[in-house]
């Protein structure tokens, strides 16, 4: 049984005033936000955080940077260069992050997302 009281419901916050509507959501806020999300949660899979090693997992980096690719390189002409240069610099930054961390190297253009970027070389 749990200690927590019930919170009336006037003292429950009005979520629709702490967050906007998705339909008023730019297109390229969504696409840098969840891409920003793909880096990051890349980025700890490979042990590039704190602790990095607790979290290191290159299986789930493989697929991240891949799905962080695909969306790089289809959204990049829907964005516009001002916000795909910087996703494509740290997609990059992250698919030599893992060649560097992966024992057994991948043949050019078969690492993470380079179906959809070409070969990455450092």
């Amino acid at each position: 049984m749990s200690d927590a009281t019930p919170t009336p419901q006037n003292d429950r916050p009005d979520f629709d005033t702490m967050t906007r509507d998705i339909a008023d959501v730019p297109a390229v806020e969504v696409i840098t936000t969840v891409a920003v999300h793909l880096m990051s949660a890349a980025a700890v899979n490979l042990g590039l955080a704190e602790e990095g090693s607790d979290h290191k997992d290159l299986d789930e980096a493989r697929k991240l940077i891949t799905a962080l690719a695909g969306l790089v390189t289809a959204g990049a002409p829907e964005i516009g260069s001002y916000h795909a240069g910087p996703l494509r610099d740290g997609l990059k930054s992250l698919q030599l992050a893992f060649r560097e961390a992966s024992v057994i190297a991948d043949e050019p253009g078969q690492g993470p997302g380079e179906k959809f970027t070409g070969p990455v070389y450092g």
